[in-house]
């Protein structure tokens, strides 16, 4: 690029040049954070190496009770060895080609780089995916054929809850809660699940949002917007671009339709995932002088207590 020069100004007759610099530092796309993992039971992570691959979970029997008189027979219960097989039948992959020539000139690791963004667009998918499963399995929840409980007042397909308010969206959260009391789920490692829109409606609660009791915490950081470390109703909260009414690998259900946005409140139990990336490898192209670097991801979800999922459907 060359600069204008003062008049008189000719001893560099073809102007003055300043060099192009590029910069090594790249800008990347903003990655939506992954909540599955941390949702889910991940026990079974180990057991799978491919597609394909059966894992069976054995079920704790149940044990009946019955009263007893003094001298009656009591008969032994037969134990049944039911089982819940979760398969890994759930796979995305990728592939990029790396051209020879741009890879020697290139002031950046290309390669590194895509394999990254490949790296985070495989973990969205499987996000989106295992959310899905989740609430399409959830036992609870307002719609009539609920599998578990009906509760009112959660919204359903095609008629949301309108969440006006922050202390609507704090009572929903508590319904919620009290609807896993009542199947007597344990309160350790309870979530819930919700868009950004919900939570922007929830930081605008009066003074109930505040309370103790709500928090279930002395000082209360989610007074200071501390969402992901808070708990409201004794359940951690997260944030997920997934549970948004449009976009890119969000949770998606047959009647779910626009300006409608699922939230999910559960167990860590209720789901149990299993992921394990492949194969990725690097092959020569037998067309044009580049290496093909392609990825790998194969996955199982199951849900195996519906009774621990709870669903709802909002709109704002």
């Amino acid at each position: 690029m060359a600069f204008d020069s003062a008049s008189g100004y000719n001893n560099l007759p073809s102007g003055n040049f300043t060099p192009e610099i590029f910069s090594q530092k790249v800008l990347k796309f903003f990655r939506r954070a992954s909540v599955v993992e941390d949702i889910t039971n991940t026990d079974y992570a180990g057991e799978i190496e491919n597609y394909g691959d059966t894992v069976r979970i054995i079920k704790e029997p149940t044990i009946t009770v019955s009263s007893y008189s003094r001298g009656a027979v009591v008969n032994p219960q037969d134990l049944a060895d039911d089982q819940i097989t979760m398969v890994v039948d759930q796979a995305n992959a990728f592939a990029f080609k790396i051209d020879d020539i741009e890879e020697r000139q290139s002031h950046v690791n290309f390669e590194a780089l895509a394999t990254s963004s490949g790296a985070y667009s495989l973990k969205r998918k499987y996000d989106g995916n295992v959310l899905t499963s989740m609430f399409g399995g959830a036992g609870i929840s307002s719609e009539s054929g609920a599998s578990v409980q009906q509760v009112t007042g959660l919204g359903t397909l095609g008629t949301p809850l309108s969440v006006s308010t922050g202390d609507i969206a704090v009572n929903t959260i508590l319904k919620m809660a009290r609807a896993m009391d009542d199947q007597s789920i344990p309160e350790e490692n309870r979530f819930f699940v919700a868009g950004p829109q919900f939570y922007e409606t929830l930081f605008k609660a009066g003074s109930k949002f505040a309370e103790v009791q709500v928090t279930g915490d002395q000082t209360s950081p989610l007074r200071n917007g501390l969402v992901m470390q808070g708990m409201i109703a004794g359940m951690k909260c997260y944030k997920s671009t997934a549970m948004n009414d449009s976009g890119t690998d969000i949770v998606t259900a047959t009647g779910l339709g626009s300006g409608e946005f699922p939230i999910l409140a559960g167990h860590m139990s209720s789901t149990a995932t299993a992921s394990h990336i492949a194969k990725t490898e690097v092959v020569r192209s037998t067309e044009t002088f580049s290496d093909i670097v392609r990825g790998l991801h194969v996955f199982g979800r199951k849900v195996l207590r519906p009774e621990a999922l709870v669903r709802g459907v909002v709109s704002f």
